[in-house]
Parts: C-alpha cells; sequence; structure tokens
C-alpha cells in the first residue's frame, strides 16, 4: 500500500490530530488544535469520525467513488463502450474498456487508494473509541467502521484477489504489509460484519416506506455477509442472510422502476445503500459521473422543450450486444428495457433529438441512470445532486436467488427471481436455471457496477475477450461503422485479468506486496 499516504497521512485533516511547537524548550499547545490522544472521547467526536467514512465514498479520490469506482467496474464489462467526443477522449477509460491497462493505470490506482483510504478510517475509529464503557452513539459509530471496513475489503478481495490486510493503525515497523491470504482476508470480513449485526446499534429503518434513514443499516451488513458468503461458495450461510433482509420487510421493489434513481427518490423503499449529495445551488454540489456518463450533448441537436440536460460528455455507452439481451428477454417494447435503454430511434421520435455530427455507440443510450433538465441547479449545469445508490433490494432478490439455487433450492430461487420479472413487467418463470439468475441480473442491475464482480466469479471472462478488437461509430443516419483501432493487444486475456493490478506506485512503497500475474 500507499502506507505513508493511506494510512497515516489523512488523519491530520479529517480527524484534527495535534500538533505541538516547541519555544525555549516549553511545549506550547496550539490553539484551535485537537490533541490526538484527547480525540474520540465525546459524541461529537465519534460522530465526525463517522462522518468521514461516509464522506470517503462522497469524495474519495477528489471525485467520488461513483466515478472512480462505477466507471472504472462499467469499462470492464461487456455492457459499454468507454464512449466520448472520440475513441482516446478519455485514455484511461478506453485502457480499461480494452483490456489494456497495466500497474500505472490512473482510475485503478484511485480506487485501490480510497478503499484503503476507508480502511484507514475505519481502523482509526476501532483504535482510538474505546468499546468497553462506550456510549450508545459510540457503540454505533464502531458497528459502522466495521461494516465500511468490511465493505473496502469485499472490493479489494474480489477484484485484486490477495490484497495487504491492514486491521489496525500501523507503526512505522509494520509498513511493510505482505498479501493477505483468503482465509485472513474473507475472515476478517466475516468477523466484522457478524459482529456489527449482533451489536445491536445499527441503525433500521421503521419500515419500507421509512426515507428517514440514510446511516449504514443492519439490513446493509447482512446483505453485505451474504455476499461474503455468495463469493466463497458458503451457499447456505449466504441464502440464510438474504432471507433475513427479505424477511424483515424493511424492504421491497419500488413499483415504478423507471424513478429508483431520481433525485425525488431518495433513499426509496428499494434503496439498501446510498450516499447523500445535498442539494445547495450555491455551494454547487455536483457529480462528475454524471456529467461524465450523459449523453455527448455538443454533437446532438436539441430542441428547446426537451426534457435531458443538455450537458454531459458521452462516456459509458451501452452496447447492441446487452440491448440484444434486452430484446430476447423482453420484446423491444419491454417495460423495463424502455425505462433502461433507448434507442437512436427513440432518441429522434420521443425525444426530438438528433445527431449533428458521429458519436462513438451503436444506437443505445443510457435511460436508466439520465439527468433531466428539472434536476439540474437553478444556476448552474454543474449542480446535480442525485445520491449514488450503491446497493438495493433488487440485488438481495438475485443474490439471494443465486445462493439459494446452489443450495439445490430452486423454489425459494424461483420466487426471487420471479419477483424481479413481475416488476419487470414478464410472464413469471415455472423453475429457474443458473442461466436465469444470470441475464436477470445483468438485465435488472445494469450500471450498478455489480457486473465485473459477478463474470469474475462465473468465470466468465471471456465475455470480453473482443474488448478493444473494434469500436463503432453512430452515424448522423442511424447507421453503424465498425472501425479497427489496429490495437496490438486488445481483450480480457484468461490467466491475466481476473485481478486487477497492484498500482506501481503502491508496489515501490512496499516491497512485500506480491504483484498478480501478468502485470
Amino acid at each position: 500500500m500507499k502506507t505513508r499516504n493511506i494510512i497515516f497521512s489523512a488523519v491530520a485533516g479529517l480527524l484534527a490530530l495535534s500538533v505541538v511547537s516547541c519555544s525555549n524548550k516549553l511545549d506550547i499547545p496550539q490553539h484551535g488544535v485537537l490533541d490526538y490522544n484527547t480525540f474520540y472521547k465525546t459524541d461529537e467526536q465519534a460522530l465526525e469520525a463517522d462522518a468521514a467514512l461516509y464522506l470517503e465514498i462522497l469524495n474519495g479520490g477528489g471525485l467520488g467513488w461513483d466515478y472512480w469506482v462505477r466507471l472504472c467496474k462499467a469499462m470492464l464489462t461487456d455492457d459499454f463502450w468507454a464512449g466520448g467526443s472520440m475513441r482516446g477522449d478519455n485514455n484511461d477509460l478506453d485502457q480499461l474498456n480494452e483490456f489494456r491497462f497495466d500497474a500505472e493505470q490512473d482510475y485503478i490506482q484511485k480506487m485501490f487508494t480510497s478503499y484503503y483510504s476507508l480502511i484507514y478510517k475505519a481502523n482509526v475509529i476501532l483504535g482510538h473509541i474505546e468499546e468497553e464503557g462506550a456510549s450508545d452513539i459510540a457503540k454505533m459509530v464502531r458497528a459502522e467502521a466495521k461494516v465500511f471496513r468490511a465493505y473496502a475489503y469485499f472490493d479489494l478481495k474480489t477484484m485484486w484477489g490477495n490484497p495487504p490486510l491492514v486491521d489496525h493503525e500501523l507503526t512505522p515497523s509494520e509498513y511493510n504489509v505482505p498479501n493477505g491470504t483468503d482465509e485472513e482476508l474473507w475472515g476478517l470480513m466475516e468477523k466484522d460484519l457478524t459482529e456489527a449485526i449482533a451489536s445491536g446499534y445499527l441503525s433500521e429503518k421503521s419500515n419500507a416506506d421509512d426515507s428517514s434513514v440514510w446511516r449504514v443499516t443492519k439490513q446493509f451488513a447482512q446483505a453485505l455477509l451474504g455476499k461474503v458468503y455468495l463469493w466463497q461458495g458458503k451457499y447456505d450461510e449466504a441464502a440464510k442472510q438474504f432471507d433475513l433482509v427479505v424477511e424483515s420487510q424493511k424492504y421491497r421493489l419500488m413499483d415504478d422502476y423507471a424513478n429508483i434513481f431520481r433525485i425525488g427518490y431518495k433513499h426509496n423503499c428499494e434503496s439498501i445503500f446510498e450516499i447523500n449529495r445535498v442539494y445547495d445551488d450555491n455551494a454547487q454540489p455536483f457529480s462528475m459521473y454524471a456529467l461524465m456518463t450523459g449523453w455527448r450533448m455538443d454533437k446532438m441537436n436539441w430542441p428547446i422543450d426537451t426534457p435531458m440536460m443538455n450537458t454531459g460528455w458521452g462516456f459509458r455507452v451501452p452496447t447492441k450486444n446487452l440491448y440484444d439481451e434486452f430484446v430476447a428477454d423482453e420484446g423491444v417494447n419491454g417495460y423495463r428495457l424502455n425505462n433502461a435503454i433507448k434507442t437512436y430511434d427513440q432518441l429522434q421520435s420521443e425525444l426530438g433529438i438528433t445527431l449533428k455530427s458521429p458519436v462513438i455507440g451503436e444506437g443505445q443510450f443510457m435511460w436508466k441512470l439520465r439527468i433531466l433538465a428539472e434536476d439540474r441547479g437553478t444556476n448552474s449545469d454543474w449542480v446535480y445532486s442525485a445520491n449514488c445508490i450503491w446497493m438495493r433490494y433488487a440485488e438481495v432478490l438475485l443474490c439471494g436467488a443465486e445462493a439459494h439455487f446452489m443450495n439445490n433450492n430452486t423454489t425459494k430461487a424461483t420466487e426471487y427471481v420471479n419477483n424481479i420479472r413481475t416488476r419487470a413487467h414478464l410472464a413469471t418463470l415455472g423453475t429457474v436455471t443458473l442461466d436465469d439468475i444470470k441475464r436477470e441480473k445483468r438485465l435488472e442491475l445494469f450500471g450498478e457496477g455489480t457486473r465485473f464482480q459477478d463474470l469474475l466469479r462465473w468465470g466468465e471472462g471471456a465475455k470480453m475477450a473482443n474488448n478493444g478488437k473494434i469500436y463503432p461509430l453512430l452515424q448522423v443516419n442511424g447507421s453503424v461503422d465498425y472501425v479497427d483501432p489496429a490495437n496490438p493487444t486488445y481483450g480480457f486475456k484468461a490467466g491475466k485479468h481476473e485481478h486487477l493490478p497492484y498500482p506501481a506506485t503502491e508496489i515501490r512503497l512496499n516491497s512485500a506486496i506480491k504483484q498478480n500475474s501478468g502485470y
């Protein structure tokens, strides 16, 4: 790890550690600076430390996890083209999408650093807020820190394989931390989540319609623990955790799939974990992710009354392969499809939008996470305060279906899948196969950052074997030209891309880390 940056440096700015000056051999404390040794003693200070966990996901890497993490994960699948004004508009995204990245790749480094920054902040809390004699607030903060630490390690483990395990603040003699083992990493996640759930101090909604709870909840911890078990093949334990979330009756699928991610539906009945963006037109909160992934507006003709916000840079473009799988399952008029993707024909007929110059893509445009003009700020297109939902109830049902299926309970697996299909206005299935579950998960959760890790777990990386062999240009008349970029290497390579590379800067700082194969 970048230990000096990740493990130690952030505390000075975020948690107000002590600084002491020396004059005439006397230690003179600086006014207005809190002493590191006396911080974390009050509930107010505990909550301040806790806020740093949420802020890491909101602002991690300077632009937030939705920018670094969600964009990176989207590129590493068969669901999206990198997009932009042209190929090379953002070389980092092209590298990811075409599997041409190495250990110097910026998005991968920012993800890795942000995960360990979150772990560091959790370790600070758990190392300085004593459990014995703690107030209820302090116990809640400790429980949340354990959930956040497990959340970061889940992504690190499932994408990097065996990253270093850091479960406390490191002393200088401990800076060089080697790769963790499967047993250590999964064991820490299980321990953290089990203890947090059992503590009784995690928040819970009063019912499915309670939109007042924004903190990490017991049910989020249970769902995350279910995923930890599922990825290990502990199907019985996984199914029990997902069932607990379902049986709590504190969440349900929204009837209106079209509005799950809209600004007016924050903390809806389906949202299990999301991070708040509070609207303030003067402070201009914004989502760089939203601007990156909005349609490429400068290449489009816009009617005056268009409902879309006319600011966007056109990255993360849905593939025709994804669209075709929607059509095979739902037909071209499918309810879920038409609330997830719009074709170029639909842009013209429904919105009056046409191209004035070619854009990267095959005629499919993201609609599920659309940015509407009514949701922008009053003073600036840069003000956009939609929350980022990191887990919703649909994922619980689909992970639960897989766990039950693999545990030979096809009845419960079918029930969970049919809940998803009913909301999608599709016929229910008499029984499900594993392929049914995989297809529903791809369609239901596309663009939400789950597919890359699923494909790795299922051993289906070959679905990205041709990523980067060609790229499409959608012409003004709706035709598509496929361009050969003459990549010397492209696509997912077995034996290499099952894991991401440890960032080169981390390797240089920590000689104990063994780099993943192929990098």
